[in-house]
């Protein structure tokens, strides 16, 4: 964020992050087939940064495991996400992170759905509706700097 930039939410409530998962002996086994579930997609989303705070988006409560949807079967993940404030104008661009995330780390077979949580963002559907349009998305990675700034929120904190 640039020097002297005012934040949005100054104070946002911190919340703890849950446990690792540990590996189970069957998801060890190189070739047993293992479905994608609820928690191994939550797992992947959990750590990404906050564009704003020095936080991950579990930390502020902004991505849940109950919020997270898969049909393996079905090659289908669905993710709500909660922005901390109902005018946060970070939003489409957490859920650009969030979705860039899915689809570098899950089969191409996936369909991806990220949306925000209903009722919870003034401009709801105007972003549910950038974020579901492949061509929009397309158009927004393109841009060189939008995803050095997917990429920031994406990257490993020290």
């Amino acid at each position: 964020m640039a020097a002297g930039a005012r934040l949005e939410n100054a104070n946002p409530l911190i919340y703890g992050r849950s446990s690792e998962r540990p590996l189970t002996a069957r998801e060890q086994e190189e070739e047993a087939v293992d479905p994608i579930d609820t928690r191994e997609i939550f797992d992947l989303i959990r750590s990404i940064n906050d564009p704003e705070h020095p936080l991950s988006l579990e930390e502020l409560n902004v991505v849940e495991q109950l919020r997270v949807n898969v049909t393996d079967h079905e090659n289908s993940v669905s993710v709500a996400f909660t922005p901390t404030i109902p005018h946060c104008s970070m939003a489409t661009l957490i859920g650009l992170s969030i979705k860039v995330k899915l689809l570098r780390s899950l089969p191409a077979r996936f369909k991806v759905d990220v949306h925000i949580t209903p009722g919870t963002h003034a401009s709801e559907q105007a972003v549910n509706k950038q974020l579901a349009d492949k061509e929009r998305v397309a158009a927004a990675l393109e841009n060189s700097h939008l995803l050095e700034v997917v990429n920031q929120c994406l990257s490993e904190r020290l």
